[in-house]
């Protein structure tokens, strides 16, 4: 078994004994519903990773590093609800599978209990986390609203799409492996590189993200192809499309979007978007990012193993199938 997969099976057994068995059931089946969901767990994973930079008694915060896991589902609850998501890794929003407001309630729950998780670590590091998760959280917040400012604009900049997923998703990405920086008592240096490889790491890979909800594969990709034009969602590919598209096929962007027919929709959106060649500057943009992370990961001072373990996964992340 290799390192990576061995952090994995500690992630997943830890979930698994986090189990919500209280009562009321429907506050709390939910919750567990959707941990047990899977997903590749690269937030807790990542926060492990980069403990293991500078220390190898990983056990002993695994739990803090479920916080960022647990605040993360709870987020994805609140967004399906948001998107009118039908599907989550290929299975039921848990808005679907119960109602829109068991799915607000136990997402409030998951939220506490992220606090919870951050509150087992050493009393020392409580002041500095819970003041960084809660600015993390507070901008997760705020990129989401952006978001959803996004579909009433006419027109946004590729630097304002780049900040909104920089704060939705990015910036919890830099804080998981900020986190086991903190943890392991690495310099403000190697706790600063840590965190800007996160949020490039979190940008290429909503530009990933956001490439595959229209061109990827759906057998492999977990959520609905073309969710985002369905839902009118403006894109990094809607993004480059407005600015990069002739005044005809502008408007021809503007008159799919406009069709009633959900498929018909999605194949005449998906079609300008490859006529335009915004899929291309799309996988350009992230690519940048891409090599960015490299970049930040030789800047870190931590040993060599878990460098090349970071490395891995990192490289591991931008071959998602589409």
């Amino acid at each position: 078994m290799t390192h990576i997969n061995r952090l994995k099976t500690s992630l997943n057994k830890a979930i698994t004994n986090c189990k919500f068995e209280s009562e009321p059931q429907n506050l709390y089946d939910p919750i567990n519903y959707i941990l047990q969901l899977g997903g590749k767990r690269i937030r807790p994973l990542l926060t492990l990773l980069s403990y293991d930079l500078y220390k190898d008694n990983y056990d002993g915060i695994i739990d803090t590093a479920l916080a960022v896991e647990v605040f993360h589902n709870f987020t994805l609850m609140h967004d399906d609800i948001m998107d009118h998501a039908p599907l989550r890794r290929g299975k039921a929003t848990v808005h679907e599978k119960w109602d829109t407001n068991s799915a607000i309630l136990s997402g409030d729950v998951m939220l506490i209990k992220a606090y919870d998780l951050i509150l087992k670590s050493d009393k020392k590091y409580h002041s500095k986390l819970l003041a960084r998760f809660n600015q993390i959280a507070i901008q997760v917040c705020e990129g989401q609203q952006m978001d959803m400012n996004f579909e009433s604009r006419a027109t946004i900049s590729r630097s304002e799409y780049i900040e909104m997923i920089r704060l939705k998703t990015a910036v919890l990405i830099g804080f998981s492996l900020e986190l086991g920086g903190i943890l392991a008592d690495a310099s403000k240096e190697d706790q600063k590189a840590l965190y800007n490889l996160g949020e490039n790491l979190g940008i290429a890979f909503q530009i990933q993200d956001d490439l595959l909800d229209t061109f990827g594969n759906p057998k492999t990709f977990g959520k609905k192809v073309g969710g985002d034009i369905a839902e009118n969602k403006k894109t990094i590919l809607w993004v480059e499309a407005m600015q990069s598209g002739n005044k005809k096929m502008i408007q021809a962007l503007k008159s799919a979007y406009e069709l009633a027919n959900e498929s018909e929709k999605i194949k005449k959106v998906s079609e300008i978007y490859e006529q335009i060649e915004a899929k291309v500057t799309c996988q350009e943009l992230m690519e940048i990012h891409r090599v960015k992370c490299l970049q930040n990961i030789k800047s870190i001072k931590g040993v060599l193993f878990g460098k090349s373990k970071l490395r891995q996964l990192v490289d591991s992340l931008f071959v998602r199938e589409q």
